[in-house]
């Protein structure tokens, strides 16, 4: 009654060959109750009759298809598991769990039970079954006449390991290179639906490997990017679902980082620079150097980079450079030696490289010796010579400032007897301080031993090795000057106050004949006063004011008075010329006054328009007038 292979609205990829009866694993004993071994679920399918789309209620197996008509009342789908221990059956719709009510039920025996069924209600309905060994899980459609139905996803996967992935259509899939991807697009409708495969909108060809619902991409690369559609088109209508396919490639190393030899030669300075690798790299650096660490590393998506140091994070003055591919230690000397850890990570996976930074010193050198201070006699001795270094090169010897100097232990030297040799004293003083005179000094020749005493020796031993140095000379020969100064002039020059003023006197430099020279020759000697204040009865004044003249004006802006201010002598009381008394400020010989607003009606006084023009009934009455002496 049953066919053995029957095609269900597209659904053959999930059906079983089966007959009338359940099909049972050979190892499960059902009928005699024995003790059954371990064993992963296996939902039970079967085909049954084609449905009659004018059943009120209408009872099916999984494996089919449920049409719905205006009549159905009830569906009732039926979920049979067989599983050691007994699995436990949940049911879903399109991909999200069942919420039973009132009119979704849950049967005793695991069936799911729909009244009244709807429109909404149209959908795909997997039942799940699950013990600890494993799940299975098989799907039914219920549909409309009408237009396809396709069971779609909307999961992301992703895999990373597996040679071979199968999604549903709808889902995003992420995968590594050289898997096969499997997209499964299972269609319900009636009458029957036709289904096409595109990629990025393009149709795909029958070179594909599509068959049954199913789109084989066969070792995927990185080509094979983009989104796959299906569309299940029947009389009724069409309906269209789609995946994105994105390929992952782990993140992976690289021999060079372009990035950092931009930055380099852009920043035109001489830091150090080095790339990390995953056995490690070093690198010696000198303290207080500026250094760069490149992450050259490649993926798809690009992978996100994380820096860290000896295995923490990062907490040191640092920059980020090139979308973190790059780490920039301002100053090296903030870190001790340690590793420095780039973590590389996409959703393919994560590579880790790293690189070690060691840090030169600065040390005390001790490695040469200085010349003998002498050439022969008790006192030659020879020092190490101190030097400071970095990685073997000399560099300036405050770097080493801080580092406790090693003990320097001196060398005796050419601890020998000299030769013959003449040795003079000091020069005696000048017998004169000018004009000419002689120094002398003592000559001898000696010889110094080598225990440090003098032996003296015959003018003739000194003088087969040098001239005989001289024991008189010259000195002083500069002629003897002196300053001459003129007699004082009158007490008459400018008052600088009560009877004081000032006078003058001419200074020359001379010799001690009477010739003039110049004074530089003179600049050693002190210079005699060319000025000296005295005293004089011209100089005997001060300023005479009189009382203040009446105000021109009661109030308003214009107002002013005046004074006779006069410089006279203080013993004859007579006026004199006014730069006699120059040396004390001038008093004020006029000044505002009555600076206060008129009120209205007040009459100004005679003269108050000084200064302000008007015009008045067409007539001009502005006026001139002296304001006293200035």
């Amino acid at each position: 009654e049953y066919p053995l292979h029957r095609h269900v609205s597209g659904f053959t990829s999930s059906l079983r060959t089966s007959s009338a009866e359940a099909f049972l694993p050979t190892s499960v004993d059902l009928a005699n109750g024995l003790h059954r071994p371990h064993q992963k679920p296996a939902i039970l399918r079967k085909i049954s009759a084609a449905q009659q789309l004018s059943a009120s209620e209408v009872v099916t197996h999984l494996g089919q298809t449920v049409v719905l008509a205006s009549g159905t009342l009830s569906v009732l789908l039926h979920c049979e598991a067989v599983g050691n221990p007994k699995p436990t059956i949940s049911w879903a719709k399109n991909g999200e769990e069942v919420k039973y009510n009132d009119r979704m039920l849950l049967q005793p025996d695991d069936s799911l039970q729909i009244l009244a069924p709807v429109e909404a209600d149209v959908g795909f309905y997997a039942c799940n079954a699950s013990n600890a060994l494993g799940s299975d899980s098989v799907s039914i459609a219920v549909t409309l006449a009408g237009k396809p139905l396709i069971k779609a996803s909307r999961a992301t996967v992703i895999n990373t390991e597996s040679p071979a992935v199968t999604v549903d259509i709808g889902s995003t899939v992420k995968t590594i290179q050289r898997a096969n991807v499997t997209i499964s697009c299972q269609v319900a409708g009636v009458p029957e639906a036709e289904v096409t495969w595109f990629k990025n909108k393009v149709k795909l060809s029958s070179a594909h490997h599509l068959h049954d619902g199913l789109l084989l991409i066969a070792n995927v690369s990185l080509s094979d990017q983009g989104l796959y559609s299906c569309k299940a088109a029947n009389l009724r209508g069409e309906v269209t679902e789609s995946s994105q396919l994105l390929v992952l490639e782990p993140p992976r190393p690289l021999p060079y980082l372009e990035d950092l030899t931009a930055v380099l030669s852009s920043s035109g300075t001489s830091a150090r620079s080095v790339l990390t690798s995953p056995s490690g790299t070093k690198m010696t650096v000198s303290p207080g150097s500026s250094v760069l660490i490149g992450c050259a590393v490649d993926g798809h998506p690009a992978p996100n980079i994380t820096w860290l140091y000896s295995g923490e994070p990062l907490n040191v003055r640092h920059h980020l450079l090139a979308a973190g591919q790059i780490l920039q230690i301002l100053n090296i000397s903030d870190v001790s030696d340690g590793e420095f850890i780039c973590l590389a990570q996409n959703e393919a996976g994560s590579l880790t490289q790293k690189t070690s930074l060691a840090i030169q010193e600065y040390r005390w050198s001790v490695d040469k010796i200085m010349a003998c201070s002498a050439s022969c006699g008790h006192k030659g001795v020879q020092l190490p010579q101190l030097r400071c270094l970095l990685d073997g090169a000399e560099v300036n010897i405050s770097h080493c400032k801080e580092k406790p100097k090693p003990a320097l232990q001196p060398i005796a030297c050419n601890r020998r007897d000299c030769p013959s040799r003449w040795m003079v004293t000091s020069w005696s003083s000048c017998t004169r301080s000018c004009g000419g005179g002689i120094q002398m000094r003592r000559v001898t020749c000696q010889r110094l031993t080598a225990k440090g005493s003098s032996v003296p020796m015959s003018n003739e031993a000194c003088a087969q090795v040098s001239k005989r140095p001289v024991d008189t000379q010259n000195c002083n020969r500069q002629p003897c000057v002196e300053w001459v100064t003129s007699s004082w002039s009158q007490c008459n020059g400018p008052c600088i106050g009560p009877r004081l003023s000032v006078q003058h006197r001419q200074i020359f430099c001379q010799t001690k004949d009477g010739t003039s020279v110049s004074s530089d020759q003179c600049s050693a000697l002190p210079r005699p006063l060319s000025t000296q204040n005295c005293w004089t009865d011209i100089c005997g004044v001060h300023w005479r004011v009189s009382l203040w003249t009446v105000c021109t004006a009661t109030c308003g802006n214009y107002g002013f008075q005046s004074r006779r201010v006069d410089c006279v002598h203080v013993r004859t009381n007579k006026p004199v010329l006014e730069h006699h008394c120059s040396w004390r400020p001038r008093p004020a010989n006029w000044q505002r006054c009555n600076i206060t607003p008129c009120e209205n009606g007040t009459l100004l006084r005679e003269g108050e328009a000084v200064g302000r023009g008007g015009r008045e009934e067409g007539r001009d009455v502005s006026q001139k007038c002296s304001i006293g002496p200035c």
